[in-house]
């Protein structure tokens, strides 16, 4: 298994399959885009369903979840969905994207294996989507929230950041609209990962804030928190149930005590930690012919240095290098 020094086992693996958007968020990523990873550092199709395997088989991941950058702008998606949900024991299979290309690929995603979908939109509102988005595209991740749902890739949640002065007024409209359509809402507290590092945690919309905004509207009962167990988000009931709201507080209420995820990278990069400065390298030991078992002791290797927490409210923490889009969601 992947236990780090304090006793956690990772069980929860995020792959990146590419650093590359279509959109171009204000929090994440600056207009002009970044300069992307160049093609021959990034691990094939054949190579991440070999990690995959690896995390799978050998080191007790059970659920396996897709990012990016977008990773709906990866051409062999479908294919590597379907090679994943083959493995045995099968393990969970999901997926984090914008949405824009939901559209097209849900009912394929869906024959393939995909379980479920984690979708972002920050606001139902087009005008401030193409502001906080750059580009006028809302239509079409509405249109990818439906097609997800028509092939059952549920529940579909909703990742949302609020932030100030752009959309956080509009928390409450965008809860009811998830709640009318059967999605499940996830507001997440704007983290110290842009491109930018223009992060300040005095500018950040709080956990406490989000619920403030939603009580204008809603009446939120704390759920049974015996329930999360992992989770990052803690969740409400809204006016009483069945619907309900997350909060991922990763910054004001972390829960790294009970953190069981591990990530790699879409160049082969294993980070312990969302927050880490430091990687470990997979790519090149396979690329030099390294076999599963050495695969393995090094991805065992590379959780024994995990950190107790994140250490966002430590005067001496400093971003990580590599943003959002070229970690992994």
């Amino acid at each position: 298994m992947l236990i780090d020094r304090f006793g956690r086992v990772a069980t929860d693996l995020r792959v990146s399959l590419t650093d590359k958007c279509n959109l171009r968020c204000t929090y994440c990523m600056p207009a002009e885009g970044l300069d992307w990873l160049p093609k021959p550092q990034l691990l094939t199709d054949d190579e991440i369903v070999r990690l995959v395997r690896v995390a799978v088989e050998q080191l007790g991941v059970t659920e396996v979840r897709f990012t990016g950058g977008e990773p709906l702008v990866r051409k062999g998606i479908v294919g590597i969905v379907e090679r994943t949900a083959a493995l045995r024991p099968r393990p969970q299979v999901s997926l984090t994207t914008n949405g824009l290309g939901l559209a097209r690929i849900a009912g394929a995603l869906a024959v393939a294996g995909l379980h479920r979908v984690n979708v972002s939109l920050d606001t139902i509102d087009r005008a401030v989507f193409a502001e906080l988005t750059r580009r006028d595209r809302l239509p079409d991740v509405v249109a990818g929230l439906e097609a997800a749902a028509a092939a059952g890739l549920t529940p579909v949640k909703v990742n949302a950041v609020l932030m100030r002065g752009v959309n956080d007024e509009g928390a409450a409209s965008l809860l009811g609209w998830c709640l009318d359509r059967g999605y499940e809402l996830r507001f997440i507290e704007q983290m110290p990962l842009d491109a930018d590092h223009r992060w300040s945690r005095d500018g950040m919309i709080t956990a406490d804030e989000i619920l403030e905004r939603l009580g204008r509207s809603f009446v939120l009962t704390p759920d049974d928190q015996q329930v999360r167990g992992s989770a990052p988000a803690e969740t409400w009931l809204v006016d009483g149930g069945p619907g309900r709201v997350g909060v991922i507080a990763s910054v004001t209420r972390p829960f790294c005590g009970d953190c069981d995820r591990v990530r790699l990278t879409a160049d082969g990069q294993v980070r312990d930690c969302l927050f880490a400065r430091d990687e470990s390298d997979l790519r090149t030991a396979l690329r030099a012919g390294a076999t599963d078992a050495e695969l393995a002791d090094r991805w065992r290797l590379a959780m024994v240095g995990k950190r107790a927490g994140h250490g966002i409210d430590d005067p001496a923490f400093l971003q990580p290098v590599r943003p959002m889009s070229a970690i992994g969601g």
